[in-house]
């Protein structure tokens, strides 16, 4: 049995005393919430952050066994991750998985704003459900869940919120008006985020990839794939893994933002 000098020594290294008495964590991880982070790059990002420095919220809609599988290679690594199902593309939804964070874990330091879907057709059959939808989902989602995490990021001096968008948005692409409309609005959005939160600690980026090797990209047709990987200068498709390593390096960079970091192969460069 130790001494009862050194089990002192123990607790003070373990805790601050405040001026109130009142015994807090010295040290607390990061709570870093992924939307869409159940499958395709949103899982690789979600394993990627899935350490010992990092609480991660893997956010669903209609993947929970995808999401569960997720948790479970969290935890075997020695990471610390909850499921949460919610449709951001809905305020209300939003409020609600905000709720369920903070009765959990606290407040969210770093948001990752990944979800989207793809309704592609050419803008003469395009229908204005197809438009909302993709609208709805890849880029007001993006305002439903800033506006609730920014306020305590800007009380705490520090905050991270890193939206996902495509060379598409960039680009443009065929039958993608809808897609390219809210993937561009994403890097208008973090430019502008990023100016007003700056000086209180806290940046606001975007990460861009190519054509990366996700279940729905390599569905594709070969012929159509074959095309694609022709077009880009390092002859291949991208991996998740290389958009979650981007998404860490945004994390852990203080002094970037407003900024897009383009990870396609070379596909386009501005």
């Amino acid at each position: 049995m130790k001494t009862e000098e050194e089990f002192y020594i123990r607790l003070l290294l373990d805790f601050n005393v405040t001026n109130f008495g009142i015994m807090e964590k010295k040290s607390k991880k990061k709570v870093v919430l992924v939307t869409g982070g159940a499958r395709g790059i949103g899982s690789a990002i979600s394993l990627e952050l899935g350490t010992s420095e990092f609480i991660v919220i893997i956010n669903y809609n209609n993947s929970k066994e995808h999401a569960k599988s997720v948790k479970k290679d969290i935890e075997k690594n020695g990471g610390t991750a909850f499921i949460m199902k919610a449709n951001i593309a809905k305020s209300t939804g939003c409020k609600k998985l905000f709720k369920e964070i903070e009765a959990k874990v606290g407040t969210v330091d770093i948001l990752i704003n990944n979800a989207g879907i793809t309704r592609d057709k050419s803008f003469k059959k395009m229908e204005i459900e197809e438009w909302n939808a993709v609208i709805d989902t890849n880029l007001s989602s993006a305002f439903n869940t800033s506006k609730l995490a920014l306020p305590a990021m800007l009380d705490k001096k520090y905050g991270r919120i890193i939206n996902v968008s495509s060379v598409i948005g960039q680009s443009g692409g065929f039958g993608q008006t809808n897609y390219s409309a809210a993937k561009s609005g994403l890097i208008g959005f973090s430019k502008s985020l990023a100016i007003e939160t700056a000086k209180h600690g806290v940046t606001v980026n975007c990460i861009c990839p190519g054509f990366i090797g996700t279940d729905m990209v390599k569905a594709m047709p070969p012929e159509v794939l074959k095309g694609i990987i022709e077009k880009i200068p390092a002859n291949k498709l991208g991996d998740p893994k290389d958009i979650a390593k981007g998404v860490r390096y945004l994390i852990e960079a203080s002094y970037i933002t407003g900024q897009s970091l383009n990870i396609n192969g070379g596909l386009y460069m501005m």
